[in-house]
């Protein structure tokens, strides 16, 4: 995935920021941003119909909900990528959620960000659906989630999906097929 030209530099990075340097947070993104902006494109193609939507706006909307977790025990580089596209997802849900509150007429105040503009009704309800399904799939199989997480959201190959879920590569794939069966069934 990537170029991965500084593994090294982007684990020293994370140890630093697992160990509270807020600082090493704006260091460690040069090194994962065209990473995280292909992330950012996997979710918009998945989640939006392959709509158009701004992946800049994303990955810096994740960057802020992010920003304040420094204290999360980063394992590595997959690791990262990983919580950062579980956070994207999360974000494109909570958008969808609060497009399809205001289409029922709610009245809530929303706070507003770039991606809202582009997303239409229709994109709302797939990704609310897809949202569900994983939900669903979590309480499921917890690791086959997770799988689908890497794989399809995070775009990790199945090496990169072993590593960061600490399993092989074998079942990772088992995973995968039995995942995408299960999605299948229920979307």
């Amino acid at each position: 995935m990537g170029d991965n030209k500084h593994p090294a530099q982007v684990t020293q990075l994370l140890v630093e920021l697992r160990d509270g340097r807020r600082e090493a947070f704006d260091e460690l993104i040069p090194l994962v941003y065209d990473d995280l902006r292909r992330i950012a494109r996997a979710h918009m193609h998945a989640r939006a119909g392959g709509a158009t939507m701004q992946t800049t706006a994303l990955v810096h909307e994740a960057f802020l909900s992010l920003v304040d977790r420094t204290r999360i025990q980063w394992n590595d580089r997959e690791h990262f990528l990983s919580v950062y596209s579980v956070v994207m997802r999360n974000l494109l849900v909570d958008m969808a959620r609060a497009r399809q509150a205001l289409k029922r007429g709610g009245s809530e105040k929303l706070q507003r960000i770039d991606l809202d503009e582009v997303m239409v009704d229709d994109q709302a309800e797939q990704l609310l659906a897809i949202d569900q399904a994983l939900k669903k799939l979590e309480e499921f199989d917890l690791r086959l989630t997770r799988v689908v997480e890497c794989r399809f959201f995070a775009g990790f190959t199945e090496e990169e999906t072993a590593l960061a879920l600490q399993i092989t590569s074998r079942t990772v794939r088992r995973d995968w097929l039995k995942a995408k069966a299960v999605l299948r069934e229920w979307l």
